[in-house]
């Protein structure tokens, strides 16, 4: 059995799946299976990734279902004890698994580390912001403002995601955002310190370009938390105060686009879900 599953979801991206492929198929430590997910494409997929017959496994979805169905996907039919992912945009630098599994044995108690990254934005390297550098054990508060955690930089422990559970198919979108508050705010995140993967944006077909208000999908990735009773005190206290924040920034770009009905709720959401209301809690669902 391989120690690593490394799991790549794809949608109508033959040669950006290819190119993610090679940097696997060229990594160091070369004890992992590697699962390609092909999401519905039209794409002949099949034949981009023919360099590699014999090298992956590939499983193909009928129709489209989304990148956190593609996700789990390739955890159910993997059986390595660790799982890594890598979205089919972007690459690894050949040391990264061996630098993850490193991390592991030096550190046995550890269930999740990511690394570093490089951004690529059309082809031209970026800085990340301050408000994007990565914290390193307890993430959970600084977790709630924004996604800290990219999968394609992260390892972890297939043990916790029978915990915590997988990525949510009923999101369209902020996927990652939902698993990384569900998996901080038990476990610590360990950042090893130094770039192990290029990370490729800008393109049109990515999700952040497909939805107006991704807020919305934060927000209930917040509710569901909240609602778990999972959390102490002082992180429901945290999460209440970001999901305030978020529900006030949403529900006044909805009055600002004339959608009056959709603010309203928004704006009581906090409100609600203190008054644990499941009727209207229901109307925020994705």
């Amino acid at each position: 059995m391989a120690l690593v599953s490394v799991i790549i979801p794809t949608y109508e991206r033959p040669r950006r799946v290819a190119r993610a492929v090679s940097s696997v198929v060229r990594q160091m430590f070369k004890d992992f299976e590697l699962i390609v997910v092909d999401d519905g494409s039209a794409a002949d997929i099949r034949a981009a990734l023919a360099p590699f017959t014999g090298r992956l496994t590939l499983l193909t979805h009928k129709k489209n279902r989304g990148v956190s169905a593609a996700r789990n996907t390739g955890i159910r039919h993997g059986t390595a004890p660790f799982v890594a992912f890598l979205d089919s945009d972007d690459v690894w630098l050949p040391d990264k698994l061996r630098e993850q599994m490193s991390f592991f044995r030096q550190h046995p108690d550890a269930v999740a580390c990511q690394a570093q990254e490089i951004w690529m934005r059309q082809g031209t390297r970026v800085n990340p912001q301050k408000k994007h550098v990565k914290p390193n054990g307890d993430i959970f508060l600084p977790s709630l403002k924004r996604c800290l955690v990219s999968p394609s930089a992260v390892m972890l422990k297939r043990s916790v995601l029978g915990e915590i559970g997988s990525f949510d198919e009923h999101l369209p979108a902020c996927e990652d955002y939902d698993l990384w508050i569900r998996l901080s705010c038990r476990y610590p995140v360990f950042l090893i310190d130094r770039p192990l993967l290029v990370r490729h944006g800008g393109h049109p077909d990515q999700l952040s370009t497909r939805y107006w208000g991704m807020d919305r999908f934060r927000i209930q990735a917040l509710v569901n938390l909240i609602r778990s009773g999972v959390l102490n005190h002082r992180q429901r206290q945290g999460a209440m105060a970001e999901l305030r924040r978020k529900c006030d920034v949403f529900a006044k770009g909805c009055v600002k686009r004339g959608k009056m009905g959709e603010g309203e709720i928004y704006f009581a959401l906090p409100e609600k879900l203190e008054a644990g209301d499941p009727l209207f809690l229901a109307k925020v669902s994705p």
